[in-house]
């Protein structure tokens, strides 16, 4: 039997170590149901690591708990499901605080939410209340939206000069310290999601329906009409008289 204090470090090293691939998330996903045996343990590590690390980090692990909740429904072992259930307010709060410095996270929030309720893990009436909170959470007076604190406590006294290599934005008084390395790995994060999301919504078909993309294409055509069967005739007349003079 594996040691329990060894599974938890390697779970929480897991979850610092997200990026933005799905890879990185399934991983995770993969040694969290391995050590099922384990599980309040390891949803207690998801929300450690959500309330310590940074927005950046943050985000991922939100990603990542899609990925947990839909391969644990998969596999049938509901208990991770069950605890998201019961903790997704606190998640929320921890990914897009309520003070604002995580307005860079809401859309990420509502993407996975709406994720969860498709696949049927989460109840259309609990996304409706956790949006209503997430309206005033997804604008910061003064704050790029783009950019995001190194740590949750990482801040400066007001009116002290930032770092070398950081920006600044101002949380209830309180100037935050954005390290210029997680600007870009967010930027890259972000980039690397958008892609992702555009080949999803271009993939049709697969081993499970070959078919799919005949039949988008058959509903997407128009009636045959007569117009069509006069432009065939005109072609076909077309071609023979091209074959005579050839």
């Amino acid at each position: 039997m594996a040691d329990p204090f060894e599974v938890r470090m390697r779970f929480t090293s897991q979850l610092q170590h997200l990026n933005a691939s799905v890879n990185s998330s399934q991983k995770a996903a993969h040694y969290a149901l391995k050590y099922r045996d384990m599980d309040e343990d390891l949803h207690s590590c998801i929300l450690e690591q959500l309330e310590r690390n940074s927005m950046n980090n943050r985000a991922n692990i939100m990603y990542f708990i899609e990925h947990l909740c839909e391969m644990a429904h998969r596999e049938n072992h509901m208990e991770f499901v069950r605890m998201i259930q019961r903790d997704i307010l606190r998640v929320v709060d921890a990914v897009a605080p309520a003070d604002g410095s995580g307005a860079a996270n809401v859309k990420v929030v509502r993407r996975v939410l709406a994720g969860l309720q498709q696949k049927s893990i989460l109840a259309p009436s609990t996304v409706q209340e956790i949006e209503d909170g997430l309206k005033e959470r997804d604008t910061l007076p003064g704050a790029n939206p783009a950019l995001s604190p190194t740590s949750p406590n990482a801040t400066n006294a007001p009116g002290a000069p930032a770092p070398e290599n950081t920006a600044s934005m101002t949380v209830n008084g309180l100037t935050t310290r954005l390290d210029k390395r997680q600007i870009e790995q967010r930027i890259e994060e972000d980039r690397e999601r958008h892609k992702r999301l555009r080949e999803d919504i271009w993939a049709v078909g697969g081993v499970e329906n070959p078919d799919e993309e005949f039949d988008k294409m058959w509903d997407e055509v128009s009636s045959l009409g007569s117009d069509d069967c006069l432009q065939a005739e005109e072609e076909a007349a077309e071609r023979s008289l091209a074959l005579e003079m050839a």
